[in-house]
C-alpha cells in the first residue's frame, strides 16, 4: 500500500495523506468515467455549461475553509484570500463562449448536400494538476473539458493533496454526475501503467520539464493527445521609455508574490541603460518591504515556499551566481523569519549574466536578476537565449515597438505593459520546453474536443 502525503511547508507536518488507489481499482474508475460519458454528452450543452458553473459556485461557498487549507498545504498568505478571482473569471469566460466554440461550421446546407464540420468530445479527459496555483490550473481544463461534453479525472500534486477531492465535492454536490468527475489518488506507476494502457482520451499535465517527459514515455504509441505546460524563465524588458514605477510595481510583484512560484513569474528583467540605476535601486526598496512569516498570520505578505527542497533549490542558485560574480542586494536581516529551510527571504540579484544558471534555468523562487542592456537588438538576443518560452513582458509606450519584438520572440504571449496574467479570451500556450498544446479561449474547446465531418448527399440527381 502506498501513502501518499502533503508535507505541510508551514511547520514541516504531516498535513493530509491518503491511499493511493491501486492498479485495479484506477482502472474502475476510469471504466465508469467511460461509461458515463455518452449520456453526459448527450445532455443539452447548456445543461452542461450551468452545472459546471453550479460548481464552481458551490466551491465558492467553500472558500472559509479553502483559503487556510491552502495555507496549510503549499504556503500561501491568508491574506490574499486564495485563488477565487482568477478560478471565477477563467470559468465564466468559457461558459460566455462555449455555445460559439463549439457550434458547427456549416459549409453548406442546400437542396443537395449538407456539408458541415463538427465538434466531439475525446472521451475520458485526465487532468494532472499542479501545486502552485492548484485551483486555477485545473479549472483552466476541467471547465472546458466537462462542458464539452468529456468526462473528467483528476490527479492533483501531492503537495496540494486535498484539492481535487474538494473540488470533485463541490461540483458533485452542485449537481455533476458522480462517473462524470472523479478525483484520484495515484502514485507514478500506477499512473504511467494506465497512461501506456491507453486508459484515456486526451491528458492535460501542468508541471516540470522532467515530469512532461515522463508523461510522454509512458504515452509513446498510444497516440494520446497531450497538452503539456512545463517549465518557465520569463522575462520582462524595460525599455528607455517605460513608465518606471508601474514597471517596476508589475515586475516586481510578477518576480515574488507566491513566493515566485508562479509558471509565468518574472525570473529575469533586462532594462535600457538609462533607466537602469533608477530602475534596480527602486526594486530593492520594493521587495524589501514583505513581511516573511507564517501564512496564517493576515499580517504576513510572503509565506514559505511550498517545500524546503524548491527552497534549497532557490538558495543553490543564488549562492552559485554570487561565487561567480553576481551581487546579492536584498539585506537578510530584514527577513528574520528565513529559517534556511522552506521560508525563505526574497533576492534581487545583479551583475548577473547568462553564463549563470540562475539566468537561464527555471528557479521558481522569490528572486530575480537584473541586467542593463543598450537596445532592442541586445534586450530580444538575451530573451531568446532560453530553453524556455511561456510569456514576455515588455515594458514601453510604443504598441507599435512592441508588437514588432513580439513578433521576434520565441514565446507564447507577448504582454505589453503588465505581467504574470491569464487571460482567458486568448490561448495559454508556451513554446520550446515550456510545452505544447493550449488552454483557454477557443483554442482551448477545440483542444478538448476532435472534428467530426458530415457530407450528406441530398439528391442523386
Amino acid at each position: 500500500m502506498t501513502v501518499i502525503k502533503c508535507i505541510s511547508p508551514i511547520d514541516g507536518s504531516v498535513y493530509a495523506e491518503r491511499e493511493a488507489l491501486p492498479l485495479d481499482k484506477a482502472k474502475d474508475v476510469v471504466a465508469r468515467a467511460r461509461r458515463a460519458q455518452k449520456a453526459w454528452a448527450r445532455r443539452p450543452l447548456e445543461d452542461r455549461v450551468q452545472l459546471v458553473l453550479k460548481g464552481v459556485a458551490r466551491l465558492n461557498e467553500m472558500a472559509d475553509e479553502i483559503v487556510p487549507e491552502l495555507a496549510w498545504q503549499m504556503g500561501r498568505p491568508v491574506r490574499y484570500g486564495g485563488e477565487f478571482k482568477g478560478f471565477n473569471e477563467r470559468s465564466n469566460y468559457v461558459a460566455e463562449i462555449a455555445h460559439s466554440s463549439l457550434a458547427p461550421i456549416v459549409i453548406e446546407n442546400s437542396d443537395r448536400f449538407e456539408r458541415r464540420i463538427e465538434r466531439e468530445p475525446h472521451g475520458v479527459v485526465f487532468v494532472i494538476a499542479p501545486w502552485n496555483y492548484p485551483y486555477m490550473t485545473a479549472i483552466n481544463t476541467i471547465a472546458p473539458a466537462l462542458m464539452a461534453g468529456n468526462t473528467v479525472i483528476i490527479k492533483h500534486a501531492a503537495q496540494t493533496l486535498l484539492v481535487g477531492e474538494r473540488m470533485v465535492r463541490a461540483f458533485v454536490e452542485a449537481g455533476v454526475p458522480e462517473d462524470v468527475f472523479q478525483n484520484v489518488f495515484l502514485d507514478h506507476d500506477t499512473t504511467s501503467a494506465l497512461i501506456a494502457a491507453n486508459s484515456f482520451d486526451f491528458i492535460n499535465f501542468t508541471g516540470s520539464v522532467e515530469g512532461g517527459r515522463a508523461i510522454e514515455r509512458a504515452a509513446a504509441g498510444t497516440f494520446t493527445p497531450i497538452g503539456l505546460e512545463l517549465g518557465g524563465k520569463d522575462p520582462g524588458y524595460v525599455m528607455e521609455d517605460a513608465d518606471l514605477d508601474a514597471a517596476v510595481d508589475t515586475l516586481m510583484d510578477g518576480a515574488t508574490y507566491n513566493s515566485g512560484q508562479c509558471c509565468c513569474g518574472i525570473e529575469r528583467v533586462y532594462v535600457n541603460e538609462k533607466l537602469y540605476d533608477a530602475f534596480v535601486e527602486k526594486s530593492v526598496a520594493w521587495v524589501s518591504n514583505y513581511k516573511l512569516g507564517n501564512p496564517l498570520d493576515k499580517e504576513t505578505t510572503l509565506g514559505p515556499m511550498a517545500n524546503k527542497r524548491f527552497a534549497a533549490t532557490v538558495r543553490a542558485q543564488i549562492a552559485d551566481a554570487v561565487s561567480r560574480g553576481a551581487k546579492a542586494l536584498v539585506d537578510p536581516k530584514l527577513f528574520p523569519a528565513d529559517d534556511g529551510g522552506a521560508y525563505i527571504a526574497p533576492q534581487v540579484l545583479v551583475d548577473v549574466d547568462h553564463s549563470m544558471e540562475f539566468m537561464k534555468e527555471e528557479t521558481f523562487g522569490p528572486a530575480v536578476g537584473i541586467m542593463k542592456v543598450k537596445n532592442d537588438e541586445e534586450a530580444l538576443k538575451l530573451m531568446n537565449d532560453c530553453k524556455y518560452g511561456l510569456t514576455v513582458s515588455l515594458w514601453t509606450q510604443d504598441a507599435e515597438r512592441a508588437a514588432r519584438l513580439g513578433g521576434e520572440l520565441e514565446t507564447g504571449t507577448v504582454f505589453m505593459n503588465r505581467a504574470d496574467y491569464l487571460d482567458p479570451a486568448l490561448c495559454w500556450t508556451g513554446v520550446k520546453e515550456t510545452g505544447r498544446g493550449g488552454s483557454l479561449s477557443v483554442i482551448g474547446f477545440h483542444n478538448l474536443t476532435r472534428p467530426k465531418s458530415y457530407h450528406l448527399r441530398k439528391a442523386l440527381a
